[in-house]
Formats: structure tokens, sequence, C-alpha cells
């Protein structure tokens, strides 16, 4: 309890780290409930890790034009990342994307090897710039340590804008990423919002990416959405439940992190995975069907199904 106690004191040291790791774990499973109805579960394995590739790449960049690194400040190079890192997400998104659209060879293969090209690449780009090594190498293992007021600041104000549009926009968003046919047939611009998706989604993902790195912004992104996705009859609940297990998973692994001297990544990983694995079991004693759940009742040729019409 004395661990507990430390960690709510405001003069806590690593409170921004707490308040950051918080503020991820309740936004990300907001974004991750869309992947999950799409299906789109390796994504949110690799779009992470690419992030962390244009992380790499940004902060090699004066490396490799002579730019001594004393010439930047924090807040500079923490721009630079940012930078790269919604570009390389963004860029990804639309290539994955378009792929998928043109139906041809195996999503899943594609997925599954630009997470592993874009994690070696990472460590290698990094291997060779001293100065970017000394933190970023911890950051893409999960060591959430320190978070300065500016980087705390502005993953606040990102992260509201990014909740802001989904809350304006959620009737849409879902109705496209649940029923495209039925988008199409009330006159919806299913392009237009699927890139509105698609830039929520990035802008999430780097923000995640820079503030906690990709092992946790890649557990927080679907494993409370699976957990929701479990128990939840209605959108708002696969949101509302998806949120608030992100959100307490996010602080209790803190804490056990915090009072055993753990990483703060895995720890939030394994405990979302005990949570998973808990739910499962749950809603397997409950006998909670599938068919029952968003995304995944049947519906007739042009409906909007349960879900659809809950929106």
């Amino acid at each position: 309890m004395e661990s507990l106690l430390q960690i709510l004191s405001p003069d806590f040291l690593l409170r921004n780290s707490v308040y950051t790791s918080i503020l991820v774990g309740f936004a990300c499973p907001l974004v991750g409930v869309f992947l999950v109805l799409r299906r789109l579960v390796f994504m949110g394995v690799a779009l992470p890790q690419i992030s962390s590739t244009g992380v790499a790449v940004a902060l090699s960049i004066p490396l490799w034009l002579g730019v001594s690194h004393a010439a930047h400040s924090s807040q500079s190079e923490h721009a630079m990342a940012f930078a790269g890192s919604i570009a390389f997400t963004l860029i990804a998104i639309l290539v994955l994307a378009f792929l998928e659209r043109r139906g041809k060879g195996q999503p899943e293969g594609r997925l599954g090897t630009a997470y592993v090209v874009a994690a070696a690449l990472s460590i290698l780009i990094l291997s060779k710039n001293r100065y970017a090594e000394l933190g970023w190498l911890d950051l893409l293992k999960g060591e959430v340590i320190t978070i300065s007021n500016f980087d705390l600041s502005l993953t606040a104000t990102m992260l509201a804008l990014v909740l802001m549009a989904l809350a304006l926009f959620h009737k849409e968003l879902f109705l496209v990423s649940f029923d495209r046919v039925m988008a199409i047939t009330l006159g919806k611009n299913v392009v237009f919002w699927d890139s509105i998706l698609y830039l929520l989604l990035g802008l999430t993902v780097s923000l995640a990416v820079l503030s906690v790195g990709p092992l946790i912004a890649f557990g927080f992104l679907l494993i409370p959405a699976l957990i929701a996705h479990l128990f939840a009859r209605t959108m708002r609940q696969f949101l509302l439940i998806a949120s608030f297990t992100g959100g307490v998973a996010s602080f209790i692994g803190f804490w056990i992190a915090y009072a055993w001297d753990f990483p703060v990544g895995p720890a939030d990983v394994v405990l979302l995975g005990i949570f998973y694995g808990i739910a499962w079991v749950v809603a397997g004693i409950a006998g909670l069907t599938s068919d029952k759940r968003p995304g995944r009742n049947s519906r007739a040729p042009g409906g909007t199904g349960q879900a659809g019409a809950s929106l």
C-alpha cells in the first residue's frame, strides 16, 4: 500500500509517467475498437512498430546530415520524432489499405512482413546513433521513465482532439466500419470517412509510440477492445468497456511495475493478457455467444444489424 500512496501523491517523481500511461490506456482502446470491428488486428501489431521506425529515422537524419546533436533541444527532437512517426504511420496505413482494396496476396503476410522488417530496421538505425540509442531503445522495450511536462501536455492535447473527433463523428465511423454497403446506400462518402479514421488511428498510434513505446501501444490498441468484444451488446458498451479496461490496466500495471521494479510496458501488457484470459473464462461460463456481440451478428443484405441500429 505504501507504493500506491506514493504513486497517488501529487509530489510523486514519476507522476508524468503515470498520467501519460493512463491517458494512453483510456484513449488507445477507443481507436482499437475500429481495428477489431474491421478485423484488422494484425494492423494493430504492425503500425506501432512502423511508427517507431519513423522515430528512428527522424532522430538519425541530423546525424546523417552531419548536424551536431547539441544543436537540438529536447522539444525540437521530440517534434522531429513526432513528424517521422506520423509520416511513417500514415504512409503505411495508406499503402496497406490500397493493397487491401486490390485484394491480391495475403494481408496477414504483408502485415507480418511489415512488422518484422520495421522492428529490425528500428534497432539497426538506432544502434548507429549513439545519442538516440540511449533513450529510445529503452522506450522501444517499454521503459516509461522520464516524461517531460511538454511531452505530457502534447500527448494530452492531441489525444483530446482525437477523442473529440471520435465523439463528433462516431456514427459515421461506426457505420462505415460495420456496414459499408449500407453506408454507400445512405449516400455516405466512404473514402472520406475512411481517411478520417485512418488519420485518427495514425495520430493515436504515433502519440502512443512516442509516449510509451510500441509495446504498450500495441497492447492497449487491441487487448482492451478484444475484452470488451466478449461482453458488449451495443457500440456504446463496446467503447466504454474497452476504454475503462485500458485505463484501469494502465494504472494497476504501473503500480505493479513500480512496486516490483519491473519495466512498465511489459507489466502493462502481461496484466492485460491476464485480464483477457479471465474475461474469456467468465464469458465462457456465462454462455455469451458471438452472434450477439458488436460486429459479429448476422444481418440481412442491406441491413445494419443490431450494432448498426444502436448507433
